[in-house]
């Protein structure tokens, strides 16, 4: 079987690049291992809501119509909003076909799947960058009398074994999961390393609201001093409830979450933690002002100053002055500890040197450097600080359709 372009993943990327493909009348295929967006239906707890409201899940010729763009919308909703914009679109999507290989071929490259094998003079690799958990070394170390989950475990706080819950990694994950296991009444520890802490509304409209229209979302990767640095920043410290509450470490010490450091090793069944937890807060607290600083500045230059609430300050991380730096396994007080450590990509079936030692593509803004035709999408800052959000491979796929556009027409 052969097609201009392979379109690797029927995610909200995949499909946007479909939609720019057939803008410019190149015919693809969009081969999907499972069922449209099968992650958001298969690898996301129940409970899991969008960190960005309703208004900002757009794709491109389809935005959000529901009553609620104020909202945060369920993993399920995500998922139907993905399938429904497949269908909107009319994308050859080819689905519960696994890609076993990916290779070059001549000028283009040979695709195997379980179905078939096609080949392309263009390859776009849109399988996301969260397809396996990202879990330390040190999680061989933990004590057999303990449960270690991932994100991709965890279906709610009563599927928990009885006891105690140690959750590493304070991103937005790792905050979501600690609020609804406090809530449910179990005792929680959260390890706390490097984080983001921004708050869920500020002057009266959404943290995304303001970084959207201060132009914060799209600062492009080619601008930045270090572009390695900024896309393994970490995930915000937000949660999309109805109610629009900040969740940071002040609202979980308020509800019981006990906080220790990042999380060293494991010796003797005993948890080590850094001493650092008051610097890394500060660290964060630091940053958080600076950005507010920079978009009430901005809201002055733009004249609607006078249009939003007054500015406000936010309470600086309480953190005790002498944290715990060792918490003992054996004592089966903690009975389960939660990965929620980051993710990762899987590129295991992808035959084409073009990755990094830590398995990652190396690429310019998408474009593949070591490979002619072949690109990436669902990369953090790909070619934008918006990359990250569904809405980001609006601009994303137009720019990346253009440069394949025009390396087809020079070959």
């Amino acid at each position: 079987m052969r097609t201009t372009t392979a379109v690797i993943g029927a995610g909200h990327a995949g499909l946007a690049m479909s939609r720019r493909l057939t803008e410019r009348s190149i015919d693809h295929v969009v081969l999907e291992r499972g069922e449209v967006a099968s992650s958001w239906r298969t690898e996301r707890w129940p409970s899991l809501r969008l960190l960005t409201p309703n208004w900002q899940t757009r794709l491109p010729g389809y935005a959000y119509h529901g009553d609620d763009p104020d909202g945060f919308m369920a993993a399920g909703d995500v998922a139907d909003l993905i399938g429904c914009y497949a269908g909107h679109i009319d994308a050859p999507v080819r689905t519960n076909t696994t890609v076993r290989s990916v290779q070059s071929a001549g000028d283009g490259y040979r695709v195997v799947t379980d179905q078939g094998t096609w080949t392309a003079a263009t390859i776009v690799l849109a399988t996301g960058a969260c397809n396996l958990p990202s879990v330390p070394a040190c999680a061989a170390s933990v004590p057999a009398t303990v449960t270690s989950l991932t994100p991709f475990d965890y279906r709610g706080p009563e599927a928990l074994p009885e006891g105690e819950v140690l959750v590493v990694g304070a991103s937005a994950t790792g905050v979501q999961l600690a609020d609804e296991i406090r809530r449910s009444g179990r005792p929680v520890t959260l390890s706390v390393s490097e984080h983001v802490r921004l708050p869920r509304m500020y002057r009266g409209r959404d943290i995304y609201w303001w970084m959207e229209a201060a132009g914060v979302l799209d600062e492009r990767y080619d601008t930045v001093d270090d572009v390695v640095r900024a896309r393994h920043v970490p995930s915000p410290q937000l949660v999309g409830t109805p109610d629009r509450r900040t969740l940071d470490l002040n609202a979980l010490t308020a509800s019981g979450v006990r906080l220790v450091g990042r999380l060293g090793r494991f010796a003797d069944g005993t948890a080590q933690f850094a001493g650092s937890l008051r610097n890394v807060c500060t660290l964060a607290d630091l940053k958080m002002n600076r950005l507010l600083k920079l978009l009430d500045e901005w809201a002055c230059d733009a004249g609607i100053d006078d249009d939003l609430e007054p500015p406000h300050p936010f309470e600086p991380t309480c953190v005790d002055a002498k944290p715990t730096l060792e918490l003992d396994l054996s004592k089966g007080a903690i009975r389960t500890i939660i990965w929620a450590t980051g993710y990762r990509p899987d590129f295991s079936w992808l035959g084409i040197p073009v990755l990094d030692r830590k398995g990652s593509i190396r690429h310019d803004g998408g474009v593949v450097t070591d490979a002619a035709g072949l690109y990436v999408l669902g990369m953090p800052f790909l070619r934008r600080r918006g990359s990250t959000f569904i809405h980001g491979a609006s601009a994303d796929t137009h720019d990346l359709a253009e440069h394949l556009h025009a390396h087809l027409g020079s070959r």
